[in-house]
């Protein structure tokens, strides 16, 4: 049995343990729950305060942003991390495409062992018959209301109620919010760094190589929210000025670069051929040579830091 213990110890991750403690409200303190977690061998703790119910947390999503492969995500309990099923999985698959893992101090799910996963696929099992039942139930309701002569749905918005309307505005707005900041602090600096001096579809290309599915309307459209929120400059939202194509191809290398300034000039070369951007002279194919002179050009303009290796 010591030889059988020793073998699931060796076969959990050996990467980080990150304690994640949650309270609703400004006035509560976290100190128990950090004291659980350093307890169970937690390199890192990040606090937030925030309700449970909303899952626009700017401490949970840079903490997801960051998280690598074999770290493990710990909390005390499951409600610290989430109030719903589905966003519970939500997170877990997100961890799981990491490679990284989930554990529960006080519940008995740890990813990284087959019983831990047998639990979370028992969730996920539980939230699959959550949906099918909820379906069903609105199908029956809308279907009664029918029988009865009543028209499905809210009868304050079919009516054009002004105070439904606005209810219906806020709900559509806070959901909004919710999605635009989930993530905010692993995309906004990008956007930061290259608007305005590069056009939108630029800075969505460069995105959509960290792995954000923006279209540059999209895009656009969350600045301008946040800017309307007064969570952004608005100086980010300025047009772009007009350049030339080697000067979009400096601008668009010079982007790359300060967005991942741990790219080697081979590494940028690659994302160009992968955009399908073609050299200032029109090949397909991308040298480090000639990413090396774009860059120097734009730190010579102050749009690119210290030189990279190739």
């Amino acid at each position: 049995m010591a030889r059988e213990a020793q073998n699931r110890r060796s076969a959990r991750p050996q990467g980080r343990q990150i304690g994640y403690a949650r309270v609703s409200t400004d006035e509560q303190a976290t100190d128990a729950q950090e004291i659980e977690l350093r307890g169970a061998g937690c390199d890192v703790i990040v606090q937030e305060h925030g309700s449970g119910a909303s899952r626009a947390r700017p401490a949970l999503s840079r903490l997801m942003s960051e998280i690598g492969a074999g770290d493990v995500l710990v909390v005390v309990r499951l409600d610290r991390l989430a109030r719903s099923v589905s966003h519970l999985i939500d997170v877990i698959e997100e961890l799981s495409e990491k490679g990284a893992h989930f554990r529960s101090l006080r519940d008995p799910i740890d990813t990284s062992t087959p019983q831990g996963m047998f639990s979370f696929q028992v969730l996920g099992a539980v939230a699959q018959l959550e949906r099918a039942l909820m379906s069903e139930r609105t199908k029956a309701g809308i279907a009664a209301a029918r029988s009865k002569g009543r028209l499905p749905g809210n009868p304050g918005i079919r009516e054009r109620r002004p105070e439904a309307l606005a209810k219906m505005t806020a709900v559509r707005r806070a959901s909004y919010s919710a999605r635009v900041q989930s993530n905010i602090n692993a995309w906004l600096p990008t956007v930061r760094r290259m608007r305005p001096d590069h056009n939108w579809d630029d800075v969505a290309r460069v995105l959509k190589q960290r792995g954000f599915d923006w279209t540059p309307e999209r895009l656009r459209r969350a600045v301008k929210w946040l800017v309307t929120e007064r969570l952004a400059d608005p100086r980010l939202l300025d047009r772009a000025p007009p350049r030339l194509p080697e000067d979009r191809l400096m601008t668009l290398v010079a982007g790359i670069s300060q967005s991942n300034p741990d790219l080697s000039l081979r590494d940028i070369a690659t994302q160009l051929e992968r955009l399908h951007e073609r050299t200032p002279r029109g090949s397909a194919k991308w040298s480090a040579s000639s990413v090396k002179n774009l860059l120097d050009r734009a730190r010579r303009l102050g749009l690119a830091g210290e030189p990279l290796a190739a």
